[in-house]
């Protein structure tokens, strides 16, 4: 049983981009928990793909669209009746948005859109929950860790999509949404997420991993760069007491953003991640890459989250030390073929339980 199933239990939850690195993982979260998922996805995002080992396809309905197709988006929407929706689908990957900057756009802004004109037509009481990024601020590098009210906005093309979403959703929802009273939106920002199952392309430790499980060398590239690493079932579960306390407390945190991201002190380098890996992974080796594309890669960037440990009692419960070393053994396990996916993934995410559970009771916080 796990830590939310009274909330979770035969609901209803809509989750875009299911099949990628997040969206896998938040579907394992509520399949686990006995809810009833509808995922909306285009295409698997990285090969292998976390979503398809752990067959997850065989568990929930799984409908192949994109959510441009706004029409047959519609149509799902009011199908389903949901009573939660995670909206994760993006082009959620900054070398590929400099690559592919029409389709980075298309797939954050209108993408977006079509799931708030969707919401809006939905009868029944739902709490959506729209995921962002850290990296919808505009980036000026400074220490004390950005705030929800902060400026939005970006240069590269990934971040100036996920800044103009975050501009759609303000504006639809104060104009259309706010006054259903059956619905509740909330927006949810996150840092660097890692964790077992991600193969995404351009990221250090899918990098990392995909190298030494051959025995060879990996290229590190900007080693310096200072990020707010944390574990992709931290996040996983804000986007759940995000969706959860809506539901309590729709007065006061619709319409309403919160930062998830780790303690101030743990932000690490890029090498210092790294070399933690390098603790559980013995015999490995790394060398730095020189970046000749000038594209810019901003080398500082924090999350301020006492807005979500004040409203949404969250915080993080595990160590940047825990959060390398779940990672990293569950790539190890993965490699030895020693357990299946699914069985491995299910181990993970019941260990972060019962270290949640022991946090609530710690904390006196009512689940």
């Amino acid at each position: 049983m796990t830590i939310f199933r009274k909330h979770l239990k035969n609901k209803r939850i809509i989750i875009t981009g299911h099949t990628g690195f997040k969206g896998s993982w938040l579907t394992l979260w509520c399949v686990l928990s006995g809810a009833k998922v509808i995922g909306i996805s285009d295409y698997l995002t990285s090969s292998p793909s976390h979503f398809k080992r752990l067959q997850l396809h065989k568990k929930m309905k799984n409908i192949k669209l994109d959510i441009k197709n706004l029409p047959k988006l519609k149509k799902i929407f009011v199908k389903n009746r949901p009573d939660y929706v995670f909206h994760l689908a993006a082009q959620s990957l900054v070398k590929k948005s400099f690559e592919k900057p029409v389709e980075t756009f298309m797939s954050n802004t209108l993408g977006t859109m079509n799931i708030l004109e969707s919401l809006s037509l939905l009868k029944t009481r739902c709490h959506a929950v729209i995921i962002t990024s850290d990296k919808s601020y505009k980036n000026l590098e400074i220490e004390r860790g950005y705030t929800e009210n902060d400026l939005l906005g970006g240069d590269d093309p990934y971040s100036a999509s996920k800044g103009a979403a975050e501009l759609i959703i303000n504006s639809y929802y104060k104009s259309v949404l706010r006054f259903k009273k059956n619905l509740s939106v909330t927006v949810a920002r996150a840092g660097n997420v890692i964790g077992g199952g991600d193969w995404s392309d351009d990221r250090v430790v899918p990098d990392c991993v995909k190298s030494w499980s051959k025995n060879k060398s990996v290229q590190i590239r900007n080693p310096n760069s200072t990020r707010p690493w944390q574990h992709v079932l931290e996040v996983i579960r804000g986007y759940i007491q995000c969706g959860i306390q809506s539901k309590k407390y729709k007065e006061t945190i619709n319409g309403e953003a919160f930062n998830f991201g780790p303690r101030i002190n743990q932000n690490k380098t890029v090498i210092q991640l790294v070399k933690e890996m390098k603790t559980h992974w013995k015999k490995v080796k790394w060398k730095i890459k020189k970046d000749k594309t000038k594209k810019k890669e901003y080398k500082l960037l924090k999350l301020n989250s006492l807005k979500s440990k004040k409203v949404l009692s969250w915080e993080p419960v595990l160590t940047f030390k825990d959060s390398v070393k779940l990672t990293t053994l569950w790539y190890k396990e993965y490699y030895s073929k020693k357990i299946d996916c699914f069985s491995l993934s299910s181990k993970q995410l019941f260990f972060y339980e019962k270290k949640l559970m022991k946090h609530f009771r710690n904390k006196k916080i009512k689940v």
